[in-house]
């Protein structure tokens, strides 16, 4: 994706994507929204300038020469997926999109969660989840992938940056519901300093589920949220902060 309009921070996937397949990840710059959410947020429910937020993702639009709007969702650490193809009235509540239709825009915003994009071999399908530990852990990766309707195996899956393992502190509670779910989870979490708190890798853990449902194509994961300020968003950090989308659709 070649645009100079393009901040040069942006994410961009590295992966054995088709050529129609587009893909992209915000950060925290080329926007301008005014601190605490300087400057690229794009989430209007987080208690910025509303009219920053429109500008924001007018901005986005028209840098992406995206053939749509993409589907914002209202995320809810669910496992509803919905399908950008359709056109909406109001608020979509779910926590990913899939798409079957070349313009449709899948979109997920995160700050500390996972973003996960996914197409598949042919470049027919494409989709977005938005993984924060109790989806992650329900279910919304594995749900994803069967919505694109296509061979597990054809599938191949793209993490975009969430919090590190380093500064994820989670409880035993957590480290509990996945290891009941999935033994092989176990190797995911270290005792942290703190007394019954665990240190958790999120990115092993969205690993582990898609491989043990067949998706084998991974890549990205390399970064941390929380300990980038420059670029990235962190609601840990700061829980007062913006949101950056991560984006898929299909090009002619």
């Amino acid at each position: 994706m070649k645009n100079t309009n393009i901040p040069s921070e942006w994410l961009i996937p590295i992966w054995d994507a088709p050529k129609n397949i587009k893909a992209i990840m915000t950060t925290r710059q080329g926007g301008v929204s005014f601190a605490p959410f300087d400057s690229m947020n794009l989430g209007d429910h987080v208690e910025d300038d509303l009219q920053c937020v429109t500008k924001n993702r007018v901005s986005l639009k028209q840098r992406l020469n995206l053939p749509n709007d993409p589907l914002w969702l209202t995320q809810v650490h669910g496992l509803a997926i919905a399908n950008a193809d359709q056109k909406y009235k109001g608020k979509v509540e779910a926590d990913a999109s899939v798409a079957h239709q070349v313009g449709s825009v899948c979109a997920v915003m995160t700050a500390d969660c996972l973003p996960v994009l996914f197409c598949n071999r042919q470049g027919t399908a494409v989709a977005a989840a938005h993984a924060g530990w109790r989806g992650l852990q329900a279910g919304i990766l594995e749900q994803t992938v069967t919505s694109l309707n296509c061979p597990v195996e054809e599938v191949m899956a793209w993490f975009g940056v969430a919090i590190g393992a380093e500064y994820f502190e989670v409880g035993g509670e957590v480290r509990e519901a996945f290891v009941s779910v999935q033994a092989e989870a176990e190797k995911a979490f270290v005792p942290s300093e703190n007394v019954g708190k665990y240190l958790a890798d999120i990115y092993l853990l969205a690993r582990l589920r898609l491989q043990a449902i067949g998706v084998s194509k991974i890549t990205g994961g390399e970064y941390c949220s929380y300990k980038d300020k420059e670029r990235f968003y962190s609601y840990r950090r700061e829980a007062k902060t913006g949101r950056m989308v991560s984006l898929i659709w299909m090009g002619e």
